[in-house]
């Protein structure tokens, strides 16, 4: 029996999307009816350049034919099986493989089910990792200003994008913000890391003597700031941020659901960066996108310090129903082999000098005042309309739409992070089309 068709018009007034302007997407909706590649399709035939990697997580391509057979055949055998006090093969075979890939003694992993869930375990295994070494008193956390850690009550408290957080209150206490990293007076059209600012890093110093270095359990940053419009850190930023850390005793987490996963270089750009994190936060990559999956990444000596009771009691009390699940273990290992296979962890920073290269040919486009590269990630910050904030880029992202190219706007910043497999004349095609559409507004 074959699976009906999918209208290509459905009602849509039931369902509430996620940050989306609900209204004014239903008065003038676009919908793909498939992908594949590094397409997506309309219901009418059309194709749309995926520039972003659906949303910075399908990193190996649409219909990734290994992770596609691997949900199948998953699905037919294993359905579901829990994870409380019981398992199946599938997820210990893959936490195994990640481990293995993964830098230095980050060797083991707790599976959830999107970045936002990732980030609120990292936060929580912080927290009762002090707890467990009768530091208790080590309740503060550190995030930093427009780092985005997802919308779960602890990763809303650290992120620090103010729409996001405003409708909500104060949400936790006992949180603290680091300033951000961007200054364009000093780094507009940076190719890469910027050579300044290494020294931002030392505001984590006066915040800590501030506040008692002694009441605060993690920091947690975003080693490139994505979403608020791929802030790349400063060179020696990010060590820097690692010697005070370790200085103090205070564990540090890095949330690399965007740039993990061949996004920068290998499997987490932590490597890439020359600093090993006590914790690290993946999502997105993780699976190809194809089933939704997060994974917290915690070094020996945190896991350690949960097991020294040498007890049958529960060590860490969290978790989630769908924690492991089969479909999504099967993907991610499927995934991670296929990246492995095809080199692709190596591939961003093959095609970054090229990538490189266009991302900066913008510099002189209309309305363009910085643009932001690294791996395979760019950001073309625009010039706002006055008095109307954000709509120079919701316009320029229509329009690239209408060319047949998907690239993300936030704020007035149009964000590109296209999978992996893109070749050469889609790279050009990319840059081109927003190049034409800015000539054009």
């Amino acid at each position: 029996m074959s699976a009906a068709p999918i209208p290509s018009s459905p009602p849509l007034d039931a369902y509430w999307m996620p940050f989306t302007a609900n209204q004014r997407f239903k008065s003038n909706p676009e919908l793909f009816a498939r992908a594949d590649g590094m397409y997506y399709y309309r219901a009418d035939g059309s194709s749309v350049l995926d520039g972003i990697a659906g949303l910075w997580c399908v990193n190996a391509g649409h219909r990734c034919a290994p992770v596609v057979r691997a949900i199948q055949q998953t699905a037919d055998e294993l359905d579901y099986a829990p994870s409380f006090q019981m398992g199946h093969p599938i997820v210990f075979e893959y936490a195994d493989a990640l481990v293995e890939a993964a830098p230095g003694d980050l060797s083991h992993v707790f599976f959830s089910n999107s970045g936002s869930e990732a980030v609120d375990t990292a936060l929580k295994i912080a927290l009762a990792y002090h707890r467990a070494r009768n530091e208790g008193h080590r309740y503060r956390l550190v995030g930093r200003e427009r780092d985005y850690h997802g919308v779960g009550f602890g990763g809303l408290s650290v992120s620090g994008i103010s729409g996001h957080r405003r409708p909500y209150g104060p949400l936790l206490p006992g949180v603290l913000h680091l300033p951000h990293t961007y200054d364009r007076g000093r780094m507009a059209y940076s190719r890469g890391q910027p050579d300044w600012g290494a020294e931002l890093a030392d505001a984590l110093q006066r915040l800590l003597l501030l506040h008692d270095p002694s009441t605060v359990a993690a920091v947690i940053v975003e080693p490139v700031a994505g979403s608020t419009g791929v802030l790349v850190p400063p060179k020696d930023y990010l060590p820097r941020l690692r010697e005070i850390c370790d200085r103090h005793g205070i564990l540090l987490i890095f949330d690399e659901v965007i740039t993990g996963f061949g996004r920068i270089d290998g499997m987490l750009s932590c490597e890439y960066f020359g600093v090993l994190p006590d914790l690290v936060v993946s999502a997105k990559g993780l699976t190809n996108g194809a089933v939704p999956m997060g994974a917290t990444f915690v070094r020996r000596p945190i896991y350690d310090a949960f097991m020294q009771s040498g007890g049958s009691g529960i060590e860490l009390p969290h978790g989630y129903t769908y924690s492991g699940h089969p479909l999504a273990a099967a993907a991610g290992l499927a995934a991670l082999r296929h990246y492995q296979e095809n080199r692709l962890f190596a591939r961003a920073q093959a095609l970054a000098p090229r990538w490189e290269a266009l991302a900066h040919a913008m510099q002189g486009e209309p309305h363009v005042v910085d643009v932001r590269n690294i791996g395979l990630l760019a950001a073309v910050e625009l010039a706002p309309i006055e008095g109307k904030p954000g709509q120079r880029a919701q316009q320029a992202h229509k329009a690239c739409l209408k060319e047949g190219c998907l690239i993300r706007a936030s704020g007035d910043t149009m964000l590109l992070s296209p999978p992996l497999i893109i070749e050469d004349a889609q790279m050009e095609q990319l840059f081109s089309t927003l190049a034409k559409v800015l000539r054009a507004a």
